[in-house]
Parts: C-alpha cells; sequence; structure tokens
C-alpha cells in the first residue's frame, strides 16, 4: 500500500512541477518593419486533437497564456483562428516583454519570455515543426532543452545588423 501511495505521489507532483525555461524569443532577425506601434505574437503551441461525432480528428493548436514580467495573468489564449483551423491565432500587443506559458509538444508546460517591438512580428515555435534557414548562427536561435529550435533570440536592436 505504502508504493501505491508513493506512486501516486510522485505521477501528482509531476504533474505540478515547475514548467521548462527558455531563453527570450523575439522578431526574426533582419526583418522588415511596419509603422504600426504595436506589434504582433503568434505562437505554435503543441497540437492538440479535437474530434466531433463520426468525424475524422482534426489539430488544432493548444490554448496558452500571456503575463507581464511580473507574473500578471494579461490574458488566456484561444490559439485558433477558427473551428477546424489548425493555423494558431495572431495577437497584436504594445511594445515589450511578455511571459508565454504554453504546452510544448513532449513538454508538459513551458514558459518563456517574448519580446515585441513595434511593426514587428514574434513567432514562437513549441510544435518542433520549424527549421532556421541553412546557415543560421546558433547564436541566433532560442533552442529548447531537447534541441529543437523554438524561435529567433530576443537581440537587442543595436545587435540585429552585423
Amino acid at each position: 500500500m505504502k508504493n501505491i501511495v508513493a506512486i501516486i505521489a510522485c505521477l501528482l507532483t509531476g504533474c505540478v512541477s515547475t514548467p521548462v525555461l527558455f531563453s527570450s524569443v523575439g522578431p526574426a532577425p533582419y526583418a522588415s518593419s511596419s509603422a504600426a506601434s504595436n506589434g504582433q505574437l503568434e505562437v505554435f503551441s503543441a497540437l492538440e486533437g479535437h474530434a466531433e461525432g463520426d468525424n475524422p480528428t482534426w489539430f488544432q493548436h493548444s490554448d496558452y497564456y500571456l503575463y507581464t514580467p511580473e507574473r500578471k495573468l494579461l490574458k488566456h489564449v484561444w490559439n485558433t483562428i477558427g473551428h477546424y483551423e489548425q493555423a494558431p491565432k495572431w495577437i497584436t500587443l504594445p511594445a515589450g516583454t511578455y511571459i508565454v506559458k504554453a504546452r510544448a509538444k513532449d513538454y508538459f508546460w513551458v514558459e518563456l519570455p517574448v519580446l515585441i517591438r513595434s511593426g514587428q512580428s514574434t513567432v514562437v515555435h513549441l510544435d518542433d515543426m520549424w527549421t532556421p534557414p541553412a546557415g543560421t548562427q546558433k547564436t541566433k536561435v532560442v533552442y529548447a532543452p531537447d534541441g529543437h529550435p523554438v524561435g529567433w533570440s530576443a537581440t537587442p536592436p543595436d545587435e540585429k545588423k552585423e
């Protein structure tokens, strides 16, 4: 009986464990900018299957949470653009740093800071389906602990150009 209690305790502890942390993700280097005062964020979170009756299962990116750097919840993002659509939702945000808490492929929850710049787009890839262009310097990309790329490093504006 003690073994069963110990196993259940370990399983429950694993479910509430601290999320995996990442380096800050920002807009792509050399990305074009618009005159917009806000920036945009797109999060390719882990895919989850949905089913209705006898219809085939379809997959959508899971919802995520957006926080201030002080960890105050700003919003819960329903990460879909339509009932059957797989594409994640773009959201518009004022320039600044935020924390995304989302599900990632092969992880329960992850947290990563994101940098939003005016007139630019920041894209986060937690579904393990993105590869940076060939020849990209490793320092320009943020990687998950298992080695897959999740986005562009949030390089300060004065370091953007080489």
